[in-house]
Parts: C-alpha cells; sequence; structure tokens
C-alpha cells in the first residue's frame, strides 16, 4: 500500500486523492464520483482560472456534470480575508451545488470554510505545490485585522496535477518549499515534548510527514526549476503533513517553534514594503532558520550533567510575574495580549513540574541528542537551500529589519501553548545566548552596537 493510499485510511476529511502528471483531465470524473447527481461551482481567481480552471470545467462537462456560473475573484489584493468570505458566502448560498476550489492557499481556506458554514463538503483543485494547509483541518483567514485558524473540516477529495503546479510561478513553489523545510525542527520539537513528558510522538503521523522529506528536500535547485517530478514530490510531502494533521487532529506534526514566527506577523499583517502579504511558507522559513540554531544552541549543552532542581529554581518564575511581563509587553495591542496571556496560561507549570520535565529531558539526553542531530539539517543548509530555491533567507527580504526580528523573538516564547525548542531554551535560562547568538557580534543576522 502507497503511502498516500495509508494515509487515506485514517484521515478523517478526505476521502480520494489525485496526485499525477495529466490529474486535472480526471477532475470531472473524480467529482462525479464522489457528489454524484450533484451539481459543481467552480471557485477561481483570474489567474487559477487561466491555468486550470478552463480545463476543469471542460473535464466536468464532458462527464455530463451540471456546473452553476463559477466565481472568479479578479481582485488583485484578493487574499484569506473576512470580506471575501464574505462575498463567496453570498455566492455559495444561491445554489446547492458543490464548490469546487481551483487554486491554493487563499482560494481554499475561503471556500473551506465557507462550505463549512454552510453544512457542505467541497472538492479543491490545487494548482501550485505552496503550502501544507489543502489537506488540513482548519482555514487561516483575517478577521478584524487578525488572521484566525477557523475550524473546518478539509476538502472531501483533492485534485494536484504536478504540470500545473511546476508551472506556477516559482515564489509559490519557494514557499512551499520553506514551508516543508520546516518540519525538520517541528520534528526536534515534538522530540523534546517527548521526552519531558509534555506531548508524545504519535508514530503514524510521524512518519507521514518524516519519512522521504530529507530526500525531498534534497534538490531545492530542481523545484525552483521548475522539475516535474521534483515538484509532484514536493507537493507529496505538503500533502502528507496535512493529512498527518487531521489524522491527529492537531498541527502538532508539522509545526513548531519557527511557525509562531508566522503566527506573530500574521498578527502584525505582516507586508512587504511595497504592500504585498508575505507568504506562509516565506514567514515560517525565516522563523525555520532562527528555530535550528536554537535545536543547535540546545545541543551544544550538556543536558545530561544538568541538576533539574537547580535550573528550576534559578529559572522558574511565578505565573503574576509571567503575566505581568506578557502586559507590558502587549501594551496597547489587546488581541496580541489576550493571545499570549491564554497560551501562556495553558502552559504554565509550578515549579516541581518543571523540575519533573527537566529530569525527562536530562534522563533522556545521551540517547535523544543523538537522535535530534540526526534530525535536524544545519542552519548554514537550510540558509542555503532557501537561497537555491529562490525563497528568503534574510529578513529584510520579508520586510523585516534586524532590530524588529529581534523584538519579534522576544514575544515567541509566549505564542503559543504548544512546548516547543523555545519552551526549552527558557526552561534552560538560554534565550539571551540564543539572542546573542542570532544577533550578536558575529551572528548570521548581527546588528551592530
Amino acid at each position: 500500500m502507497d503511502k498516500i493510499q495509508r494515509a487515506l485510511q485514517k484521515t478523517r476529511d478526505t476521502k480520494a486523492l489525485i496526485l499525477a502528471p495529466g490529474a486535472v483531465h480526471q477532475s470531472g470524473a473524480f467529482f462525479k464520483s464522489l457528489f454524484p447527481d450533484c451539481p459543481a461551482i467552480l471557485i477561481a481567481d483570474k489567474n487559477t482560472w487561466e491555468v486550470a480552471g478552463g480545463q476543469v470545467a471542460q473535464s466536468l462537462a464532458a462527464e455530463g456534470v451540471a456546473t452553476e456560473q463559477p466565481l472568479i475573484f479578479d481582485d488583485p489584493d484578493l487574499f484569506a480575508e473576512w470580506g471575501f468570505l464574505q462575498r463567496l458566502l453570498e455566492r455559495l448560498s444561491s445554489t446547492e451545488a458543490i464548490a469546487v476550489a481551483v487554486g491554493s492557499g487563499v482560494i481554499n481556506d475561503l471556500t473551506k470554510y465557507a462550505s463549512h458554514l454552510l453544512g457542505r463538503k467541497y472538492m479543491c483543485v490545487g494548482t501550485a505545490a505552496s503550502m501544507d494547509g489543502y489537506t488540513a483541518y482548519g482555514a487561516s483567514i483575517s478577521k478584524d485585522g487578525n488572521k484566525q485558524t477557523f475550524d473546518c473540516p478539509a476538502p472531501y477529495g483533492f485534485v494536484m496535477d504536478p504540470e500545473i503546479a511546476a508551472a506556477a510561478p516559482k515564489e509559490l513553489a519557494a514557499s512551499g518549499y520553506a514551508d516543508l523545510i520546516a518540519k525538520i525542527p517541528a520534528g526536534a520539537d515534538w522530540m523534546l515534548a517527548a521526552a519531558m513528558g509534555a506531548e508524545p510522538v504519535d508514530p503514524f503521523s510521524w512518519s507521514l510527514v518524516q519519512d522521504g522529506l530529507k530526500e525531498t528536500l534534497s534538490v531545492p535547485e530542481a523545484i525552483h526549476a521548475g522539475d516535474i517530478p521534483a515538484t509532484e514530490k514536493l507537493s507529496e510531502g505538503l500533502l502528507m503533513s496535512g493529512f498527518a494533521m487531521q489524522a491527529l487532529m492537531s498541527s502538532r506534526p508539522a509545526s513548531g517553534t519557527e511557525h509562531q514566527f508566522s503566527h506573530f506577523w500574521d498578527m502584525e499583517n505582516l507586508c512587504t514594503p511595497d504592500g504585498k502579504h508575505v507568504s506562509h511558507g516565506f514567514k515560517v522559513g525565516i522563523g525555520t532558520i532562527a528555530s535550528t540554531i536554537s535545536i543547535e544552541l540546545i545541543l551544544q549543552q550538556d543536558l545530561s550533567a544538568m541538576d533539574p532542581e537547580a535550573v528550576a529554581r534559578a529559572t522558574w518564575r511565578p505565573w503574576e510575574t509571567v503575566e505581568a511581563e506578557i502586559r507590558s509587553k502587549c501594551e496597547g495591542r489587546p488581541g496580541l495580549l489576550a493571545r499570549c496571556l491564554g497560551e501562556t496560561r495553558d502552559k504554565f507549570i509550578d515549579r516541581e513540574q518543571l523540575t519533573a520535565r527537566l529530569e525527562g529531558l536530562r534522563r533522556a539526553w545521551p540517547e535523544l541528542a543523538g537522535q535530534i542531530r540526526g534530525q535536524i539539517i544545519p542552519s548554514s543548509v537550510v540558509r542555503e537551500n532557501l537561497r537555491l530555491v529562490g525563497a528568503p533567507y534574510e529578513p529584510e527580504m520579508i520586510g523585516v529589519t534586524r532590530e524588529r526580528l529581534r523584538n519579534t523573538l522576544s514575544f515567541i516564547p509566549y505564542m503559543r501553548s504548544r512546548i516547543a525548542n523555545i519552551d526549552v531554551i527558557c526552561y534552560l535560562g538560554l534565550l539571551p545566548a540564543l539572542e546573542e547568538k542570532l544577533f550578536g557580534k558575529g551572528a548570521i543576522w548581527e546588528i551592530p552596537a
């Protein structure tokens, strides 16, 4: 049984998938098998309609599937935002047709959530290997100025044609590659959490994401060049990440410290100097470099020799102190304040619990350190691979100054209740050392004194 079929046996929402060259021409028969006797309505933007929408429409017609007038967004600043969602809801509410999203992240997220609100399943035809959210549970949509994840099922059926994805603008595959390489440090974060007794590793979800991952990531130049087999492997890796999240009902298999940078910048509505929204993958890529360097710093410590009780006594702080610090940092930013307080409160532990976690890390360290070294890709290689694939590898390339990135780092421990390497850094009292390793003299993103 191949990897896709194994995944489909445990996914909660997605029941069928086609990933193959020429798959777009099978989309009509695919829809008919999933939604017999149902009409379809295509949702696309001008670009995705041109590259795939027309072919999907022809395939549906060839199978005798009735179709409604498609909704084709023509806004140059289209993104996953509440106003666009309302437009889609209005259109879908006027018909009983099943939505077929033809596009990538924005079109898929809007269609995913709109279909859920109307109590319908939907299908997606992906047009770029740009992120892992295609087959993930939930949709990321901006509302009231904040990007939020709304609960909703993944597509019932999914089609990806690597020939179309390979011909997409190069920055889309670069973004997908950056999102995929993030699974490397995310895996190390999960290993650390498991060693401390916070969250055990689920073997099935782990294997979906990690098996073959480094091989897929080893050819950034081919992905940048639009090589079809390399793009197909990239697509598979991203889709498997989504399936792993479906199977576990958690983003843990695919998300760690590196994603917290993206979450923070989402709340800041990060745009490039020319006003364009920065893709999820590009934000995560910068976070991945920082997260990998954080893990490398942890690996430099001889944790098997630490005194957990002494470390906990030195680094643990009462909730009142933590809360006061968060309130001070988030002053004037109510949305960020609410998030940081809620997430940090959910993972807060007393000093005895911290001692126990550190003791678990100490006991596991002789074996765990070797496993993590085998898991990660060196930060210098991560940076070079991002360069080769055409993704940002300097914060300035996404409109973030080094001073702003240093400020962002100070918020990362508060952004997620999930235990990740940034929490280990804080448990060990290494946050100043990490800041020096990132921004000090001779560091990767040195900030002159």
